[in-house]
């Protein structure tokens, strides 16, 4: 569904990514996890076309993606939930819910399918949203901006998924309940890349991981694999040897 080959990305004269190559099967959920300043961040740019890449292919059902600009790659069938939320805090939730499907509206979009079915699934899935969705999104807490996100993100009917740090400053209860909703989109066949900081819970909710070292790929195999590595379980799990 997603395949990433020799991928590199730079900022300016900085060189981030270094040819790291991944595959997201379709209906799986592969995670990208990673210290600080590894490149995880980058790589979800560069695929979703917030960042132009410097080299390598990406592939997206088979159709090149790279270098293309971020709206062509979401009317593809790409959708990001992006680090730190990025809501409309002046618009309300409802109306931050339907501009997620606005490429599905416009000419040479997605297909618009049943866009009203779609916003009702995603309050279902976020009930804290159906009693929210005629406030501002701007008053809303972090973990309701971070579900927010999520299911703007999933308005565009996406193919694929990325969510970037889905958990970053939630109280532990709320992260609970992200990796609670991320688990119901597994079982509903929802192909996701996610990248986290809590390592052990993408990986427990994960069929696949890599791990992401200086912008290459340190390590990479079956969720269970790197749970039970000793490396990765000391480095990104906090489990000693």
């Amino acid at each position: 569904m997603l395949e990433i080959n020799h991928l590199k990305a730079a900022y300016g004269q900085v060189q981030v990514l270094h040819g790291i190559e991944l595959k997201v099967p379709k209906g799986q959920v592969v995670t990208l996890i990673g210290s600080n300043g590894a490149g995880k961040t980058t790589t979800m740019r560069a695929i979703s076309g917030m960042l132009k890449p410097t080299g390598g292919s990406i592939l997206l059902g088979g159709k090149s993606i790279a270098g293309l600009p971020a709206h062509r790659i979401a009317r593809i069938g790409l959708a990001h939930s992006p680090e730190g939320r990025r809501v409309f805090p002046t618009q309300t939730v409802r109306d931050n819910l339907l501009l997620g499907a606005f490429t599905r509206l416009t000419f040479g979009g997605r297909p618009r399918g049943d866009i009203r079915g779609d916003l009702d699934r995603a309050l279902d899935l976020f009930p804290r949203l159906r009693e929210r969705q005629f406030q501002l999104a701007g008053t809303l807490s972090g973990g309701e901006q971070q579900m927010l996100a999520m299911a703007r993100a999933l308005m565009l009917n996406p193919d694929v998924l990325l969510l970037d740090e889905p958990s970053m400053g939630l109280a532990p209860i709320l992260v609970e309940e992200v990796f609670h909703i991320i688990g119901r989109l597994k079982e509903q066949g929802m192909t996701m890349l996610l990248v986290e900081q809590f390592a052990a819970a993408a990986l427990a909710v994960a069929d696949y991981g890599y791990v992401l070292e200086n912008g290459r790929i340190a390590v990479h195999g079956p969720a269970e694999q790197l749970r039970n590595d000793p490396k990765v379980r000391a480095a990104y799990l906090g489990i000693a040897h």
